[in-house]
């Protein structure tokens, strides 16, 4: 059981509303039984924060079902709280850590990309080719938009930061999706570096559901020099990913 504040002290309800308001959650929602509720304009779902004392421990409830699912940790089991899941950190660091995770899952899962793409487009006429190239360009800008968001601004292959080096990869190919749901999907999307963007992107490199890099038999030393694939392995799949994954790998023989 969490025996916070009730209603919290003058510090923690500082603490805890910079630390929101820092990460996105700026609509204060009020307090009940020591748990100060916090929404976002941009990001789905209400978290509440609390705290024992200032120093800690801090918790985080989410509403968010998959934010909660994709935080890759282990909730409080059996405790009496506002959220569907809920996070206990040692450290205020911890907190700020999973608070800005937290927002930027929040802004891409399970389906803002896809919303927002309806709404900047529901009046775009789309009856000449140039007219679609506009929606799809669209399209194209709020997906990689949501995949910097969901990777955290990175390449899991390679670690580079610098946003011009980095490429919206789609898994299932923009063409080949059968609907905007898919083609709008962050787990329909890599975050890649532009060279494993494009030897993803021509089918000579894959995954595995494990992460593994698959490489294609066309590819030369050079390029396997350049890629230096030894011991990368992709973290952070999903099982969403794997669905799609396996259907890149059909489509290039892997």
């Amino acid at each position: 059981m969490i025996h916070t504040e009730n209603p919290p002290g003058f510090i923690v309800r500082t603490e805890a509303q910079k630390a929101a308001f820092d990460n996105g959650y700026r609509i204060e929602r009020g307090v009940t039984n020591g748990w100060m509720r916090y929404g976002s304009t941009t990001a789905k779902g209400d978290i509440w924060l609390a705290a024992l004392s200032p120093s800690g421990p801090w918790f985080l409830s989410l509403q968010h079902p998959e934010v909660a699912t994709e935080l890759g940790s282990s909730p409080l089991p059996s405790a009496t709280v506002p959220g569907i899941a809920t996070f206990s950190f040692d450290k205020l660091a911890d907190l700020y850590t999973a608070l800005d995770r937290v927002y930027r899952l929040g802004v891409s899962l399970p389906d803002v990309p896809l919303e927002q793409f309806r709404s900047a487009t529901k009046n775009m006429p789309q009856t000449t080719e140039a007219e679609r190239l506009a929606v799809c360009r669209v399209g194209q800008t709020l997906f990689r938009q949501a995949l910097l968001d969901y990777w955290n601004g990175r390449c899991p292959m390679t670690g580079i930061t610098e946003e011009p080096l980095l490429r919206a990869s789609h898994i299932v190919a923009w063409a080949d999706c059968e609907n905007d749901d898919l083609r709008l999907d962050v787990h329909n999307g890599l975050l890649l570096s532009a060279l494993w963007d494009a030897i993803f992107d021509c089918g000579l490199i894959s995954f595995g559901d494990g992460g593994e890099v698959l490489l294609s038999d066309q590819l030369s030393a050079c390029a396997l020099a350049a890629l230096n694939t030894q011991d990368r392995v992709l973290d952070g799949l999903t099982d969403a990913h794997r669905v799609n994954l396996a259907r890149h790998r059909a489509r290039h023989r892997f």
